[in-house]
């Protein structure tokens, strides 16, 4: 008896992780896929789906927890070692850039029910390391702006939300976008157009 006992909570993980591998792939081939189609493709019936995540709207809020969580880790294996403001900020964008195409559906999605100031709530400890980055950048003259940092992250930020909505309504390639990024941020922030390019192709090669 104990032993069924010890093996149900990994079954149920096991479950739920399926489940979300699943939704985000149903999804990002189409956002309106109901719960229905996503309990087909992940090879359960409905009443599994909802025995993890009682609506819809709670399965796309757990699929959004966990793609900022790879956004975060993403972003701090990008500025890894960067001791140059201008590169930590680009190879942070760069990084994100290359898991963003596997979740940038879920902005869209996320608009609609987990509500945009979900997702920047959610995004506080990233952009809050981004002002870090931002202010020492500007303190060391690397980075040149009217607003000051914690504004300045604001602007990032949605800079790059407007990228992904632009490579969801296919006016971007998903391949140029990444580079077109971290070169629009970079730029943002007071840094040539020239060297902003060099900067974000030589870490991108």
């Amino acid at each position: 008896m104990a032993a069924m006992t010890t093996g149900t909570p990994s079954r149920a993980d096991a479950n739920r992780r399926r489940i979300l591998d699943v939704a985000l792939a149903e999804l990002l081939r189409d956002p309106d896929a109901s719960m229905d189609q996503i309990a087909r493709a992940a090879g359960v019936v409905r009443r599994t789906v909802y025995g993890h995540f009682p609506s819809r709207e709670a399965l796309i809020g757990t699929l959004v927890d966990g793609a900022v969580e790879a956004v975060a880790a993403a972003h701090a294996a990008g500025r890894e070692g960067a001791a140059d403001p201008a590169q930590a900020v680009a190879g942070s964008v760069l990084a994100v850039w290359e898991i963003a195409d596997r979740y940038r559906i879920l902005v869209a999605l996320a608009q609609r029910s987990v509500t945009m100031q979900g997702i920047r709530d959610r995004l506080a400890p990233v952009r809050a390391t981004c002002t870090e980055l931002l202010q020492r950048g500007l303190d060391d003259g690397v980075f040149v702006s009217a607003l000051p940092a914690p504004a300045l992250a604001y602007v990032h930020e949605q800079m790059l939300f407007g990228v992904m909505e632009a490579v969801n309504d296919g006016l971007l390639a998903p391949e140029e976008a990444g580079r077109s990024a971290a070169v629009t941020v970079l730029t943002a922030a007071g840094v040539p157009a020239s060297r902003a390019t060099e900067l974000v192709a030589e870490l991108d090669d």
